[in-house]
């Protein structure tokens, strides 16, 4: 079994009142079963090379990274699913990952549910069909910092660099074009005490950003249709 198959945890015996009594629902069969298909939760805020306080849910990417390799070169694993519940957080981090969703051979599903703001835009668009929940919201804003840093010509050219470096990707990983996208990060009047733009399930897909409103069962349909769709193209192959 690969490491990262997603398998319940190993039982001896149901309990006696098969757990309905205590949690009020029913538990799930006992193994053995496993699934072909990664799953990769993108929660809380994405971290970078300065470690967040025990009291914040976070993303490393030094942990998320190595999973991707593994999922990458196990060949019980099919495809990847990525779900994202995060506010963003560290660009480099953030567009790291991204790069990494982007470059698997494997078919990749995303789906944002509750939010993918920030840097976590780039890591839902980067997987090969991407969804949103009808409720969950995507915050588009220019990059920022904390504090008044910006002293010298270089120290803007550089957040230009950064901002520059984070529209071509998710330009060149969705519908959206480059001026519809900045208009949208630009937007003054949407956020208060800031520039930017929320836009909420459907309209993700509107503006060509995301590409479908669905669900769980809508993410890993998607799934199954690119696994299916690589095991053809992989037959084909091996005919010539």
């Amino acid at each position: 079994m690969h490491p990262f198959a997603l398998t319940p945890r190993a039982e001896e015996s149901p309990p006696a009142d098969n757990g309905i009594s205590r949690s009020g629902v029913e538990p799930l069969p006992l193994p053995p079963y496993e699934s072909d298909i990664h799953c990769v939760s993108v929660i809380g805020q994405i971290e970078g090379h300065l470690a967040m306080n025990d009291e914040n849910k976070t993303t490393r990417y030094e942990e998320i990274l190595p999973q991707l390799i593994a999922a990458e070169q196990c060949d019980g694993i099919k495809g990847v699913l990525f779900l994202l519940h995060t506010v963003g957080g560290d660009v480099e981090a953030g567009l790291a990952i991204a790069e990494m969703i982007a470059s698997l051979t494997k078919p990749t599903v995303s789906l944002v549910l509750g939010g993918g703001h920030s840097i976590g835009v780039p890591i839902a668009v980067a997987a090969d069909h991407s969804l949103i929940a009808a409720s969950a919201a995507m915050i588009l804003h220019p990059i920022r910092t904390s504090g008044l840093v910006v002293t010298a010509e270089q120290s803007f050219n550089y957040l230009r660099m950064m901002q520059e470096r984070v529209v071509r990707f998710i330009v060149s990983h969705s519908s959206i074009g480059e001026e519809e996208l900045s208009k949208l990060m630009l937007s003054t009047g949407e956020l208060a005490g800031d520039i930017g733009t929320i836009v909420v399930g459907r309209e993700a897909v509107q503006c060509g950003l995301i590409d479908g409103v669905g669900g769980v069962g809508d993410a890993l349909a998607a799934l199954r249709a690119g696994i299916a769709a690589k095991e053809r193209e992989e037959q084909k192959e091996k005919k010539k």
